[in-house]
């Protein structure tokens, strides 16, 4: 129920760091689960998601501790357990505890998981997969059920579409299974990449991550390791658009290009200076952006998760710019609150059209999922007089400490914090804060 109060026009200047990637340590949670030592995970984000996951991690019996973003587990006493519906249905990820938990019990059950509303999560791809592993899976009152009597074993198994979940959720799933699995039009996403890292710091042996085809042999058991968590992608493509809808200048720490080709080909082409140095990235903006064709696509394509952190840059570029989003069926849920704020937008199928305005207006917004909300956030930024950004918990969900982050590089933005009891909202702690509610 907290709302972002956002008065915009400030230029952003400064140092930002950027942390661990969330779509990394979800699944290498899941797979710590593999061994029964001690395994030691740096430079892990404190956000909700991995806060709720960290929880169905401990509600499986392992020991957790989570302080100074390292995360300390030690999962030697495992326990069947029915997972708490309501923690399940809040991220996409919880399904991959089912991969890691049948290689130590012979059934799980899980409800349906849940996560951001961008369009079909089909579990088909997962179910594929276990299944070809040996698990049998049915649905029985709202509820997934694997079992697998005899344990998991080795297979080839081929993807229709590159699928970033199933492809972690076989490697997690194959490790400790006998004998050799393949994963064919594997995703090949820097996540992926990460997960199998992590899983062969412990012992397994995986090889291919990165390509379309993935070999994975299983081993007797898995050791405990230490870990570094890779940074976070979509969050480095946040803090640059941030830069560029307010004229600004930002370095990027514990960053670098490397995952961002595509994405920051783009932004060059727009008139966004990006230049690569010893602590990272900096990133400057021009008076003017320039529009341009975005195609979302597999990695190493333009990622369906920075389409709306851009679209914000779009809608104040120098001239018409189309978006076409071929991933998620529902990914243009910031829109709507882009409109609300003066952006000339249309939408076509699954692609949006974009005529660009001179400024942004601000407006009370809601964020409808975690990168609409990001993208509504730049918006603000950007925006003449004050946004309002309601259901921050979507935002929180994978970005720590954005308020801080963007107040330390000259933001005006607060939060204002929803009084449970009241049922009003305290004001924001900073005094000189004027009322939104006048402004708006």
């Amino acid at each position: 129920m907290d709302q972002l109060i956002i008065e915009g026009g400030n230029r952003l200047e400064g140092t930002i760091e950027i942390k661990g990637a969330k779509n990394a340590i979800l699944p290498i949670l899941a797979g710590s689960l593999l061994t029964t030592e001690k395994v030691i995970l740096n430079n892990v984000p404190v956000v909700k998601d991995v806060l709720i996951m960290k929880e169905l991690v401990h509600k499986c019996g392992a020991k957790i501790n989570f302080e100074n973003n390292t995360i300390y587990t030690k999962s030697n006493g495992l326990k069947e357990t029915v997972l708490p519906v309501t923690m399940v249905k809040k991220i996409s990820s919880s399904f991959l505890l089912v991969g890691a938990l049948l290689n130590h019990f012979s059934k799980v059950k899980i409800s349906w998981p849940g996560g951001c509303s961008i369009g079909n999560r089909k579990l088909d791809s997962h179910i594929k997969g276990l299944t070809a592993l040996g698990a049998n899976i049915y649905i029985e009152n709202g509820y997934i059920i694997a079992e697998a009597n005899k344990g998991l074993n080795g297979a080839d198994i081929s993807f229709k579409i590159p699928s970033v979940g199933a492809t972690h959720h076989i490697l997690i799933a194959a490790c400790l299974a006998d004998g050799e699995t393949i994963i064919k039009n594997a995703s090949k996403e820097p996540e992926v990449v990460d997960l199998a890292n992590f899983l062969n710091s412990m012992g397994a042996d995986i090889k291919g991550a990165g390509t379309a085809l993935i070999r994975i042999n299983g081993v007797e058991k898995l050791d405990g390791t230490t870990y570094s968590i890779i940074p976070d992608r979509i969050n480095t493509a946040t803090y640059m658009i941030a830069a560029a809808v307010t004229e600004g200048n930002i370095q990027l720490k514990n960053s670098n290009l490397k995952f961002l080709k595509n994405f920051a080909d783009k932004l060059r082409k727009s008139e966004v200076e990006i230049i690569e140095n010893d602590e990272g990235v900096g990133v400057a903006a021009t008076d003017k952006i320039q529009p341009m064709e975005i195609i979302t696509e597999v990695y190493p394509g333009f990622p369906t998760d920075m389409q709306p952190v851009i679209t914000p840059l779009l809608a104040i570029a120098d001239g018409e710019s189309n978006i076409r989003e071929n991933i998620f069926n529902s990914r243009f849920n910031h829109i709507q609150g882009l409109l609300k704020m003066g952006a000339d937008i249309k939408i076509d199928g699954n692609t949006a059209i974009i005529n660009g305005v001179d400024r942004l207006k601000g407006s009370q917004v809601t964020a409808l999922d975690l990168r609409a909300g990001a993208a509504l956030v730049l918006a603000g930024l950007n925006a003449r007089g004050v946004t309002v950004i309601d259901n921050v918990y979507q935002i929180d969900r994978g970005y720590e400490t954005i308020v801080d982050i963007l107040k330390g590089v000259g933001a005006n933005i607060e939060r204002r914090f929803f009084d449970a009891n009241k049922k009003t909202f305290n004001p924001p702690k900073c005094t000189t804060w004027r009322s939104p509610v006048s402004a708006l």
